[in-house]
């Protein structure tokens, strides 16, 4: 039977050593399955001697129809980044501790590979934010996030203040530890412990979450995922920084201007048949568990 993909691209977090032995299983299994396989170049030394072509990642993600990202949700966030633009199906082996996202285990994972490629899978589409930082007028930096953006105070013992906009309409100014602009995918992360909501990955919205804000009324807000956030940093605020998925930083100054909107592209992710959201909540949130 012909495999539903044909170019598997294999990508995991390098600096991890318990990384190799399951690489090294993924590997000997795509060559059983004889369907090409590359190999992002960051995983060259922890797999020496690999049969498989060493490529960097803006290639792989052009050139496969598949990446199969191992490692945790962490690794799977630092990928997605990476591969979104390329609409390219990604599909995570979890060797971390939650693993919201990547929901194959290295025990099953032949037995679940066995069907995916074969077309037996469910698929959904997540959103990721852009973020850009205004100053001056010109354009600092950017970057995409499949969790959150979050505004954040930087080395200090003091709150930061900042002023947030949708749309052009002025919200509040959020006088607090921080602001988190998470995605759906991103509300069971760092907004989840600041208070906010989970939004089931469907949902077209976008949830804003103060960090520990002064004013005990200061709640978090879900807007529609079209919207347009703009938050401007107050004159006198010392050492903030802005972060996407808690991966890439960039350190702000009074007046930078923080904009946030959906990202032109989304996430090709993919599950094995039968995936639940629900049942994956429970296990991994522990609901209706006894302590």
């Amino acid at each position: 039977m012909t495999p539903h993909f044909t170019h598997i691209g294999l990508i995991g977090k390098s600096e991890d050593s318990n990384v190799s032995s399951t690489l090294r299983a993924l590997s000997d299994y795509l060559v059983q399955q004889e369907v090409e396989t590359l190999l992002d170049e960051s995983l060259a030394d922890i797999l020496p001697g690999s049969p498989h072509t060493v490529i960097e990642r803006n290639t792989l993600a052009n050139t496969c129809d598949l990446a199969i990202v191992v490692g945790g949700d962490g690794t799977l966030l630092n990928a997605a980044r990476s591969l979104a633009e390329s609409d390219i199906a990604v599909l995570g082996v979890n060797l971390g501790r939650l693993g919201f996202l990547v929901d194959v285990s290295p025990e099953d994972m032949h037995r679940q590979l066995d069907k995916i490629l074969t077309g037996q899978f469910s698929e959904e589409q997540r959103t990721l934010l852009h973020m850009t930082v205004i100053r001056d007028g010109e354009v600092l930096s950017q970057s995409s996030a499949l969790n959150d953006v979050v505004v954040h105070k930087k080395d200090i013992a003091r709150m930061i203040e900042l002023d947030t906009y949708i749309d052009g309409h002025f919200l509040n100014t959020n006088r607090s530890d921080g602001l988190i602009v998470s995605t759906p995918t991103g509300s069971t992360a760092y907004a989840l412990s600041g208070g906010g909501p989970i939004l089931h990955p469907r949902l077209e919205a976008i949830t804003l979450v103060p960090i520990c804000p002064h004013t005990l009324s200061n709640r978090p807000i879900v807007i529609d995922d079209d919207s347009v956030i703009e938050i401007i940093i107050h004159t006198g605020t010392l050492e903030a920084t802005v972060s996407c998925d808690g991966q890439v930083d960039q350190s702000l100054e009074a007046d930078d201007l923080i904009t946030v909107r959906k990202h032109d592209h989304a996430l090709r992710l993919l599950h094995p048949p039968g995936h639940d959201y629900f049942a994956v909540l429970r296990e991994k949130l522990r609901w209706s568990k006894q302590p």
